[in-house]
């Protein structure tokens, strides 16, 4: 009986401090960094066939996700955006900087430079 009463007890024990120690890491979790991008495409066309692809499989591979790239947007207050805008998720700020130092990116840059313009910057999430 005696046995019966400390197994009970050992696995109460471990689920409260299973929970205690799983409530703690989801408290150090750092929240997301979201990257806006304003893009002003040169020639749309040429910009959609030859840069996007390319660009988006490298911003994959980097470790970005993106959650809105070139859809409707609608203007609620102020200047209208540039006629496409990407939103991507990073980890951290850094992952958008290595990406940015990785030589993917800098084989893209003759190309992006020459069909677009861009506006790039990155805000930090909320703790959720």
């Amino acid at each position: 009986m005696k046995t019966r009463y400390s197994v009970t007890l050992a696995m109460l024990a471990g689920f409260g401090l299973g929970a205690i120690a799983v409530q703690g890491l989801n408290a150090q979790a750092t929240p997301p960094v979201y990257q806006v991008v304003e893009i002003e495409p040169s020639d749309m066309e040429t910009y959609l066939k030859d840069y996007v692809p390319k660009a988006q499989a490298a911003i994959k591979s980097a470790g970005g996700k993106f959650l809105a790239a070139g859809g409707k947007t609608t203007t609620i207050e102020g200047e209208p955006p540039k006629p496409r805008i990407v939103i991507q998720q990073w980890d951290s700020v850094e992952k958008i900087k290595a990406y940015r130092d990785s030589a993917a990116f800098k084989e893209l840059l003759p190309l992006r430079n020459k069909l677009a313009k861009f506006r790039s910057f990155a805000i930090e999430g909320l703790p959720q």
